[in-house]
């Protein structure tokens, strides 16, 4: 008689505790996660190459971070971009953002990343700005 209390009540904690995330579903990501971090770092490289601006532009912030376990991991990470003076074509390693919002001319950027570390392996999905 006591089980017909007891195993609703530990099925209803369970069901609670594991309802935060689900098994296979995205989860979301400290922005300085190693990960997180190195699959930014390739996008924002894919993006500069892809574009036809003269100047490169760089992640002004991070506003979300999400990862998801596939063969491998999917990073969705949704930043704001903008504009720096660094020419593309420049031998510049670090370029700092322009401080004039006008001349930076932030925008939002969601960069879809898959990596596979043990094969050497990271594409970048999708983009949309």
């Amino acid at each position: 008689m006591l089980w017909k209390i007891v195993l609703p009540v530990l099925v209803a904690v369970f069901t609670v505790g594991s309802g935060a995330s689900m098994v296979g579903g995205f989860r979301d990501l400290d922005p300085n996660d190693e990960g997180a971090r190195n699959a930014l770092n390739f996008a924002v490289v894919q993006h500069n190459r892809g574009s036809n601006d003269m100047y490169l532009s760089q992640v002004a912030e991070v506003v979300k971070a999400q990862s998801q376990v596939v063969a491998g991991l999917k990073y969705v990470i949704t930043v704001r971009m903008a504009k720096t003076p660094c020419r593309k074509d420049g031998a510049n390693d670090v370029c700092a953002i322009h401080e004039d919002p006008a001349q930076a001319q932030p925008y939002l950027c969601t960069f879809t990343v898959w990596s596979r570390p043990w094969l050497n392996d990271i594409r970048l999905l999708n983009e949309t700005c």
